[in-house]
């Protein structure tokens, strides 16, 4: 798989049929190793190994309702007293981080109302500091670690 601008991680990867697969240590399956699928295992591992994060606090793939449709956030972390805390945005490698990823996890975070959102497509990654008293958030330099 491509190079991430992220550290190296270890995985266990088997080839199924014509199908290459990753085990998802959170979902506790193998699932098919699609470029998305590749930057979501490795910011997992960052949020981990990097950042902090007990791995026993974050969610993959969690479901929500947004107008009517049922959607999949890809990455959802926890804070200590169990409230959503970060939501993450997984896009593959090629794909370019536009407005539209934006507006896509903004609709998201409707429901969960996170503190933080990132965006990634493994190559690069944009973290935001929400504020919802002021209705604004914030940049930052890099993805904070777990309080």
């Amino acid at each position: 798989m491509q190079r991430l601008n992220l550290p190296e991680y270890e995985f266990k990867l088997r080839k199924n049929g014509i199908n290459n697969e990753i085990f998802d240590a959170f979902r506790k399956k193998y699932v098919v190793l699609t470029p998305e699928e590749w930057v979501r295992q490795n910011i997992l591992q960052f949020l981990i190994r990097e950042r902090n994060f007990p791995s026993s606090l974050i969610a993959v793939e969690i479901g929500l309702k947004y107008n009517q449709m049922q959607k999949r956030a890809d990455i959802l972390a926890y804070d200590k007293q169990g409230q959503p805390y970060l939501l993450v945005e997984c896009k593959a490698p090629e794909v370019k981080i536009t407005q539209e990823t934006f507006h896509q996890i903004a609709r998201y975070n409707m429901t969960f109302k996170v503190k933080y959102l990132v965006v990634t497509n493994g190559i690069n990654h944009f973290c935001c500091l929400m504020d919802y008293n002021k209705n604004t958030f914030a940049y930052l330099e890099t993805i904070p670690l777990f309080e």
